[in-house]
C-alpha cells in the first residue's frame, strides 16, 4: 500500500515537476517540434508508468494470496532498477559532473525498490476470528 501512495506521488510530482521547471526550459527556437514533442512525451512516459504502477501496488495491497503478486512487484522493482541505470548511466557519459544531481533521484528509487521487496517479503496478518 505504501509503495502504491508513494508510487501515485511521484507520478503527480514528476508530472508537475516537467511541466513547471524541465520543459518550460527547452530551448524552443533552436529546437524542432518533432524533438519538442519526443521530449515530452519521454518525460511523460515516466509519469503515466508511475501512475500504473501506483494503482497496480494499491490493488496488490488487498490480494490475500501473495504468491501471485511477487511476480508483479519484482518486475516492478526490476523497471526501477534499469530506470536508475538509465539516468545513472547516460548521466555519467554525458556529464559526470552531474550525477550529484541525481542524488536525491537515486535515493528516492533505492527506498521505493526497498519498500516493494520489503513488501513482497512480509506476511499479511491473519485476522483474529
Amino acid at each position: 500500500m505504501i509503495a502504491g501512495v508513494l508510487a501515485m506521488l511521484f507520478a503527480v510530482t514528476h508530472a508537475w515537476n516537467g511541466q513547471s521547471a524541465v520543459l518550460p526550459t527547452l530551448d524552443i527556437r533552436t529546437m524542432s517540434t518533432d524533438t519538442r514533442t519526443v521530449f515530452t512525451y519521454v518525460w511523460h512516459i515516466i509519469t503515466a508508468e508511475n501512475l500504473v504502477f501506483g494503482i497496480a501496488f494499491i490493488f496488490m495491497s488487498f490480494q490475500s494470496e501473495r504468491s501471485k503478486i511477487r511476480f508483479a512487484a519484482w518486475m516492478i522493482a526490476a523497471i526501477l532498477i534499469v530506470r536508475l541505470m538509465v539516468i545513472l548511466g547516460v548521466t555519467a557519459i554525458l556529464d559526470v559532473s552531474a550525477l550529484t544531481d541525481t542524488f536525491i533521484d537515486s535515493i528516492a528509487i533505492v527506498i521505493y525498490v526497498a519498500l516493494i521487496i520489503l513488501g513482497t517479503t512480509m506476511k499479511k496478518k491473519q485476522s483474529a476470528g
